[in-house]
């Protein structure tokens, strides 16, 4: 059987993101869950600074469920970010943001950090990975029709590494490939199996 699975049998997982790719992320570590998702302004404190701003997001989205977890209850909640040469890169504001991103990640590395929170009625875990990428020159005719065809203003850095993008333009990275699309799955497996 399904070690964490088998540990996780009697709790109830609760996956709080809207997020598409997390769902089908989570479903893979084949263990049942539930999305609850609950609005959350996602601000932070100007001194954060890498990894304590995705960790800070996602314990942010965790204490909108203070007092509201039941006994047998497990939230995960998470946040990703991508910083270039030190400068986070947030979700575009639209087309032009967008294409102004790319360019900017264009034949260069970023790092990618997601922050992670496990949480239950009296316990609190978070977490971080950290995966570095490294991306092809990219033409503007190449970036044009990705964002014309995917519209990736939803997704920090302008891109979906699963997408057309991240086929022909990422070069290789370091570290986990499923931190990049939004849950880091390797660190999160050890994580709940520790909690």
């Amino acid at each position: 059987m399904n070690p964490l699975k088998e540990k996780l049998s009697d709790i109830d997982v609760v996956l709080g993101t809207k997020s598409p790719r997390r769902h089908q992320l989570l479903k893979a570590l084949d263990i049942p869950f539930t999305i609850i998702t609950k609005e959350v302004e996602e601000t932070y404190p100007d001194e954060l600074e890498n990894e304590e701003i995705p960790i800070y997001l996602a314990e942010l989205k965790a204490a909108a469920f203070d007092g509201k977890l039941a006994d047998k209850q497990l939230l995960i909640t998470c946040d990703t970010v991508v910083f270039l040469h030190g400068e986070l890169i947030g979700k575009p504001k639209d087309e032009e943001d967008a294409k102004a991103m790319l360019t900017q990640l264009s034949d260069d590395t970023h790092v990618v950090i997601s922050g992670v929170c496990l949480k239950s009625k009296g316990k609190q875990h978070s977490f971080y990975e950290k995966t570095r990428v490294h991306f092809n020159p990219l033409f503007p005719h190449e970036i044009d029709y990705y964002i014309n065809q995917y519209q990736p203003l939803d997704k920090a850095g302008s891109y979906g590494i699963q997408e057309w993008i991240g086929y022909i333009g990422v070069n290789k990275i370091e570290g986990c490939y499923y931190n990049v699309m939004g849950l880091p799955l390797q660190r999160l497996y050890k994580e709940l199996l520790k909690f």
